[in-house]
């Protein structure tokens, strides 16, 4: 009785624990530091539901962005405007920005702030995937166009700057951006952002919320495992590296049928490559030609072509590494370097391997009949022609093209049924 009496008062502590943690006043801070995508949405939206949840009086993202995908900016958007919790986008710390889709986002929040040394603007829609026609580039951009200008209206901010930054890529710093009345503050940093929020109104779709949040508590939300590895993966370089160590690691399993151990860690890099691959902007033919280096290596070690198709593999893999991602923006793309270095290091092992098998075509055979042609024997027994002779700690038949006395050294120049060919060694 006791027992359950104890364990009742526990259950009870700590459930007031938690309504009192919950019922303190907080806000909750995530960061974005990198290229908007679909690992951005997923974090973003956790953040949103888990402020809900516990009641925060404002979610505060502190982002530092070149850009990113149109879906996932629009994604983000849209979850912003229709926030019930008030989020505050803070555009820090110095020497950070936010470009292209990060102008949108910052936009569409509730209150707009950015630290000293910051920058904001160029957001004209580029084409992912390459180049677009004159057509369709004025289609993406009109769409873009009035997309940030109704988040700007929605918001009460400068339309007509906001237009700009997508028609004229027009950048500006933080005091330009408050001037201009793009963003509500400029804050040297987090503490001195939440003193200057207090008592500002949010427009929320349920209603106004004046935001309380002199001294208020400020926690970080962490980011959980799972988004961080899967926001390292989509990174271009990253995908491209597993890419490759998948293509290596089925190449060793089917030159080496039962190795298991690279065939798995083929298959599980190749998985999370393509994961990346499906929010990267991937030219199908430069992976096309990918595939096709890593068959040209396989049917090498399949088949004979005196290294003409591991000549052929490098070659594809060279020019499909380099179309792999075609975007115009460089956090799109693969390193140029990273390029080099693994197809360097591909085609060095290949032209190893190559070169060790043709060595190995070349050297003397030393095992079976045709090994014993060449070496020496002595005649256990005279030859005249034919007799016994000992070789390799065996006694074989011989026969020789003379007479050769018992105990004579005698060299092996054929093998015929079993019958060694011998000459006497001069």
């Amino acid at each position: 009785m006791k027992k359950i009496l104890l364990v009742g008062l526990l259950f009870v502590f700590l459930l007031s624990s938690w309504l009192f943690s919950a019922s303190q006043r907080h806000i909750n801070l995530i960061t974005i530091d990198g290229a908007i995508g679909p690992i951005s949405v997923r974090i973003i939206d956790k953040a949103i539901e888990s402020s809900l949840e516990d009641s925060a009086e404002a979610l505060v993202i502190e982002m530092n962005t070149p850009g990113g995908l149109d879906e996932s900016m629009r994604m983000i958007t849209r979850r912003i405007l229709n926030s019930e919790v008030p989020v505050i986008v803070y555009v820090s710390p110095s020497g950070s920005r936010s470009a292209s889709a990060g102008v949108f986002i910052t936009l569409s929040a509730h209150i707009a702030a950015m630290a000293p040394g910051t920058n904001i603007g160029a957001a004209h829609p580029v084409s992912l995937g390459g180049q677009m026609d004159s057509t369709m580039g004025e289609k993406v951009a009109n769409d873009a166009a009035a997309y940030i200008k109704s988040i700007a209206g929605k918001r009460g901010r400068n339309e007509a700057w906001a237009e700009d930054a997508v028609r004229k890529s027009v950048s500006i710093t933080e005091n330009e951006a408050l001037k201009l009345g793009v963003i509500d503050f400029v804050s040297a940093n987090l503490r001195d952002l939440l003193d200057s929020c207090d008592g500002r109104k949010a427009n929320l779709p349920s209603g106004e919320k004046v935001l309380n949040t002199k001294n208020i508590e400020i926690r970080r939300a962490q980011i959980s495992v799972r988004n961080k590895i899967l926001e390292v993966i989509t990174n271009p370089t990253i995908a491209y590296i597993l890419l490759t160590l998948g293509m290596w690691g089925l190449f060793f399993e089917l030159s080496n049928p039962g190795a298991i151990f690279p065939g798995i860690v083929g298959g599980i890099c190749l998985i999370l490559a393509f994961f990346a691959l499906q929010s990267l902007p991937v030219n199908y033919a430069g992976l096309l030609l990918m595939v096709l280096a890593l068959i040209l290596f396989i049917l090498e070690v399949k088949m004979v072509s005196h290294g003409a198709l591991t000549i052929g593999g490098i070659i594809a893999m060279i020019f499909g590494s380099l179309l792999l991602f075609e975007s115009p923006v460089p956090y799109m793309r693969v390193s140029l370097v990273v390029v080099l270095c693994v197809v360097g290091a591909t085609a060095a092992f290949f032209l190893f391997a190559m070169g060790m098998a043709i060595k190995a075509q070349k050297r003397k055979v030393t095992t079976g009949d045709k090994g014993l042609v060449g070496a020496v024997a002595v005649a256990r027994t005279p030859l005249n022609p034919e007799g016994d002779v000992f070789i390799h700690g065996e006694i074989w038949r011989a026969e020789a093209d003379q007479t050769i006395e018992k105990g004579e050294k005698v060299v092996v120049t054929g093998v015929e049924n079993l019958t060694l060919k011998v000459t006497k060694r001069e």
